[in-house]
């Protein structure tokens, strides 16, 4: 076997490997002779049938087998012996495509391979954290929301028109090109008004109606709506309302306290203290790990494999048009070209993950099992139902593993280098933590 360098420029690497036919009959031979013994065939003994009838059965995928075999094994022999990480799985290509049983095997093998990520020093790495306490204003805020959230609804004075925030419980049907289509009708529905629940232009259409009045609406549905045969198209709805109710927040009092789990006001405005503290700590370390990550992004710079920003900028991409189109569901959607801001954003998370597993590893910063259990835990309440199968999931695929390890991993190694920088304490207000939380969105 023959291995020739084809190509050698920055962190791209090139190698034609070739096989010749003898060796690759020698591994033929190796592996009949290996299953001959276990062998039946009429006319022979177990064992004894002839070497060259059992080529003739078995040779074509024995040969394929040792084909693949040699090449995997001289890909891994050398990246032993260079000590090269490719950064995504190497392409193996066949270059004589007219090859031939008795000819020899060409292929050619290329990948970017990772960095060398130089040592950053943070000695005098000095960085400011956030301090907010949350103060009475903050939890009678929140304990106002918890009284919104558990609002009940009262019939309004007859004649009353709706606006924003009434609910009104309504019947209707929907119908395109006069023909009622499955799913756009309900009875007794209640709509709150201002929700922004219903196709655009629908809520809007109810504004100031009259329990008792029936109106239709016209709404034409979205482009990109879910369901393709009423993606664009005009909707008439028949709309009777039979009622128009106003939102009433419960009172701020005991009873409130027992619906949230707790003893009474007292004891639900100490949990929401806490929650409200763990927000703002959330907030805050959110606010330093960026400092930190600015300053490795600023302290460090070496070459980055192109494959890898490349799927990282169509990642963004394509999570970004999603964002910006939550209708959509599906991923048969047309291509989502990266823009120069998501190649940008692209090679600073591509930098900061290789630097980050880089001083992880010198570290021996370890994710343990405890740790990737609970994270698997947590994952599987999203899929309430279907636990068993997500389980089954996770054990079966290691990049799905991976993609739950790498988040703990990154922590651990953040909370590594905040150990040993200098983390100053600047008290400020919740305002200001706000603005600095909302300058993250900034990246």
């Amino acid at each position: 076997m023959d291995v020739t360098e084809t190509l050698n420029e920055g962190l791209k690497r090139g190698y034609r490997v070739t096989v010749t036919a003898a060796e690759l009959d020698q591994k033929v031979t190796a592996k009949l002779q290996e299953v001959q013994p276990q062998v039946a065939m009429k006319g022979f003994r177990k064992g004894k049938v002839p070497l060259a009838l059992l080529r003739k059965q078995h040779g074509a995928r024995l040969l394929g087998e040792a084909m693949q075999e040699t090449i995997d094994g001289a890909v891994s022999s050398h990246l032993a012996a260079t000590g090269d990480r490719p950064s995504m799985q190497p392409s193996v290509r066949m270059t004589n495509e007219s090859w031939k049983e008795g000819d020899d095997v060409v292929v050619e093998v290329t990948y970017e391979r990772l960095p060398d990520v130089p040592q950053v020093d943070l000695s005098d790495l000095s960085l400011t954290r956030l301090k907010v306490e949350p103060d009475d204003a903050a939890v009678d805020e929140a304990l106002a929301r918890l009284a919104d959230q558990a609002r009940t609804y009262e019939d309004r004075r007859k004649g009353t028109k709706a606006k924003d925030g009434d609910q009104v419980v309504i019947d209707f049907t929907g119908r395109l090109d006069g023909e009622a289509f499955e799913g756009g009708s309900a009875t007794d529905y209640p709509l709150v008004l201002g929700s922004g629940s219903f196709i655009p232009g629908f809520e809007e259409g109810l504004a100031g109606v009259k329990a008792g009045e029936e109106r239709e609406v016209t709404v034409t549905f979205p482009e990109s709506y879910g369901a393709r045969h009423l993606a664009g198209r005009e909707a008439v709805f028949a709309v009777t309302v039979k009622a128009v109710r106003e939102p009433k927040p419960h009172p701020i009092d005991d009873a409130l306290a027992k619906r949230f789990g707790a003893d009474d006001l007292e004891a639900l405005r100490v949990q929401v203290r806490d929650q409200i503290a763990r927000e703002y700590e959330g907030a805050s370390r959110a606010v330093l790990k960026r400092q930190l990550l600015d300053a490795l992004d600023a302290r460090a710079d070496f070459p980055l494999p192109e494959n890898l920003v490349k799927a990282e900028a169509d990642q963004i991409a394509h999570q970004l048009w999603h964002e910006e189109h939550p209708e959509v569901h599906g991923h048969d959607h047309g291509a989502i070209e990266p823009t120069e801001d998501h190649l940008r954003l692209a090679r600073r998370r591509v930098k900061l993950g290789l630097l980050l597993a880089d001083i992880g590893t010198r570290a021996e910063v370890k994710v343990t099992e405890q740790e990737l259990t609970q994270a698997v835990l947590n994952e599987a309440r999203r899929y309430r139902g279907q636990e068993r199968q997500f389980f089954e999931y996770i054990q079966s695929n290691a990049a799905a593993r991976q993609q739950l390890q790498a988040p703990i991993f990154e922590d651990k190694v953040v909370d590594h280098i905040l150990s040993t920088a200098s983390v100053e304490d600047r008290p400020v207000s919740r305002e200001d933590l706000q603005k600095a939380v909302e300058a993250l969105d900034q990246e």
